[in-house]
């Protein structure tokens, strides 16, 4: 075999390149011509299966349009009940509501009358409490606000003569109140006294000096009134060997008896008793059932010569009573003396009827003899 050259080769293998190219390009239009008729075909094929499926798709659509309306229609129908039940359920709520909201308005109207009602009270209240603070800071107003209460309390309890406000004794110095009690103990005097300063002055003290400087101002002035009751109100013979101090102020009492023994020690040497408007009306209370007790014994003697001629009268009567007790004794004689007399009297009545009863049946025979004879 001969040997070729570089060209020649190169020209065999152009060659055979075109030859492969020539034959690729055939197997291609060979390829792309069963291509088209697989194309087409399965182009019919799928034309008729979209025409199927369309078909079907406009039955489904068909009927899913008849189940949306259907259920659209039942949709609509229940949201018209839901809506209904909806309105009723509201419609009975704002009812209720309403009802609610008118007793709520009733009763806050009546809670707002209630309120103005309690307002206008608390205005008088502080008006009443303003003109009390101004009484209580004259010492003149302060003392008759005592004596005002003091005398309500008298008042209330005691009869009228058992009291007399205003008295004048021999020494000639006017007590508030005297009470008229038997002897013992007597006419017992009441003075009112209020210690307000110093009370004052003790409450408001806040430091340790003020607190002392407080308490011997508030304990010289009660001292002072306890000492000007006895030297004005115990007179011997004329009034009780005691007398009253009556403070109108409760919290007063309580601070004197709790903080100031000494005080109280001291009114009781000085024979002055402090009572307080509660411990007033227990004592007011204890000297009206002495005078009870006293206008019993007072009447005691009259009670006495009552029952003496009650037991005379008494006595006249069984004399009375057995006087009668003779008469009707000498009746009951009287009477059977007088029965005797008639049973007596009735059968001598007797024996004379049959006396007579024997003379007519003699007659008789005499005469049916003679007839006798006659014949």
């Amino acid at each position: 075999m001969p040997e070729l050259s570089l060209n020649e080769w190169l020209l065999v293998a152009s060659g055979i390149a075109l030859a492969l190219i020539v034959c690729a390009v055939i197997v291609a239009f060979i390829c792309s011509s069963a291509f088209k008729n697989s194309i087409a075909q399965s182009q019919s094929e799928l034309v008729g299966r979209l025409a199927q499926m369309s078909q079907y798709s406009s039955l489904e659509q068909s009927k899913l349009s008849q189940a949306i309306a259907e259920q659209r229609v039942s949709l609509l129908n229940m949201i018209d009940e839901k809506l209904l039940k909806i309105t009723q359920n509201v419609n009975e709520g704002l009812k209720q509501s309403g009802a609610k909201t008118d007793e709520s308005l009733t009763a806050l109207r009546e809670r707002l009358i209630m309120i103005d009602a309690a307002q206008k009270k608390i205005s008088a209240l502080s008006e009443q409490v303003v003109s009390l603070k101004e009484i209580l800071s004259n010492k003149q107003a302060r003392g008759a606000f005592g004596e005002v209460q003091l005398h309500d309390l008298v008042v209330s309890v005691l009869p009228p003569s058992a009291y007399e406000f205003q008295c004048v004794l021999s020494n000639q110095k006017r007590a508030d109140c005297v009470l008229k009690l038997p002897n013992p103990p007597g006419v017992i005097v009441i003075d009112s006294k209020f210690p307000l300063e110093s009370y004052q002055a003790l409450q408001n003290a806040s430091t340790d000096r003020e607190r002392l400087e407080a308490e011997r101002f508030f304990r010289q002035s009660v001292t002072k009134h306890i000492k000007d009751i006895a030297e004005k109100y115990i007179i011997p013979g004329e009034t009780a060997e005691s007398a009253l101090m009556f403070l109108p102020a409760e919290s007063v009492y309580a601070e004197l008896y709790a903080n100031f023994t000494d005080v109280v020690e001291t009114s009781y040497r000085n024979r002055v008793w402090i009572v307080s408007p509660t411990t007033m009306m227990a004592t007011l209370n204890t000297v009206r059932a002495v005078l009870k007790d006293a206008k019993m014994r007072e009447q005691a003697g009259i009670i006495q010569k009552e029952l003496g001629l009650l037991l005379e009268d008494v006595a006249r009567l069984d004399e009375r009573v057995e006087n009668l007790a003779k008469h009707f004794e000498q009746s009951t004689r009287d009477i059977g003396e007088i029965k005797i007399s008639s049973n007596k009297i009735a059968r001598k009545i007797n024996r004379i009827e049959e006396i007579e009863m024997g003379a007519e049946d003699l007659s008789a025979a005499i005469e049916e003899k003679k007839e006798t004879k006659i014949a």
